[in-house]
């Protein structure tokens, strides 16, 4: 489970003056300004110019401010890290990244921010583990409107067709100590979807979901923090289990149910990521 909440990503076009500065009122735990696919081609130049100057004057509070770039193959990707070396931001977002190589590209370029992977073509989801064991990664996104075009699967409500995947994708960030971040729901003006799509990837152990409108960002931050209820019963279970520990026996039974240790692990992550929620929202 990340340190910090990142319950919502919100993708910002790096191009837009007025969507870059409304950003920073947002009850969003991160931004993704994008200098990729939000991008026209006749404004990749500006755009950078136009980002690098939004965050030298600040206002972004405690989000998380990633920057995604274009490809290195591409004509404009070598001048986006550059000017990312430069801009104040937390982390760099990789498009497309098929392994390791493509992170080690930049790794000592950018030696004081994140390094993140969009997670979006076959390879990537076939070398996840390799991608996520980088010392430098932070942590990845899965880039689900891209995989599916490359895998040729029909769009399903359940996301059948990219269960493997998704998994995968949580998989390999859990065992390399990544953030997890589910991939976007197009139809940003269907809250039931969007709040069903949310609760799954929640399911799946995703950290957040990165989105494209701002109107999605209340459904996606309640899906992605604990509960009244989840708050209760971790609170619940510490308090059964310490009782246990102090007249000696290692597990405790509340609810009609086993409580062990490593429901406490559990237990406590839950109250620190509310905690760090409830900071954040403050700051």
């Amino acid at each position: 489970m990340a340190a910090r909440p990142y319950r919502s990503a919100l993708y910002i076009p790096g191009s837009k003056p007025r969507a870059l500065d409304k950003a920073r009122s947002l009850p969003t735990d991160a931004i993704i300004f994008d200098l990729e696919d939000a991008v026209i081609p006749a404004e990749k130049a500006q755009a950078r110019a136009t980002l690098a100057a939004e965050l030298y004057k600040g206002g972004y509070g405690a989000r998380a401010r990633l920057v995604r770039v274009n490809g290195a193959e591409t004509e404009w990707g070598e001048d986006d890290i550059a000017a990312v070396a430069e801009m104040e931001c937390d982390g760099i977002l990789l498009p497309k990244v098929n392994g390791p190589r493509e992170i080690e590209a930049v790794a000592a370029r950018l030696p004081a921010i994140g390094i993140w992977a969009m997670m979006e073509t076959p390879l990537a989801i076939l070398n996840a583990r390799d991608i996520t064991a980088h010392p430098r990664l932070t942590g990845i996104v899965v880039g689900t409107n891209d995989l599916a075009k490359d895998l040729g699967v029909r769009a399903a409500a359940d996301r059948g067709p990219l269960v493997m995947a998704l998994q995968t994708c949580v998989m390999a960030a859990r065992a390399g100590g990544v953030v997890a971040l589910d991939g976007v729901y197009n139809a940003f003006k269907d809250d039931d979807g969007l709040r069903t799509e949310c609760a799954q990837g929640r399911d799946f152990g995703f950290d957040g979901k990165t989105l494209i409108h701002p109107a999605q960002l209340a459904i996606a931050n309640r899906a992605f923090a604990p509960d009244a209820a989840e708050i209760d019963l971790a609170r619940r279970q510490i308090a059964a289990f310490e009782e246990a520990a102090a007249a000696g026996q290692g597990v405790a039974v509340l609810d009609g149910k086993i409580v062990e240790n490593l429901h406490i692990v559990t237990a406590r992550a839950t109250l620190a990521k509310a905690e760090a929620i409830a900071e954040l929202e403050a700051s």
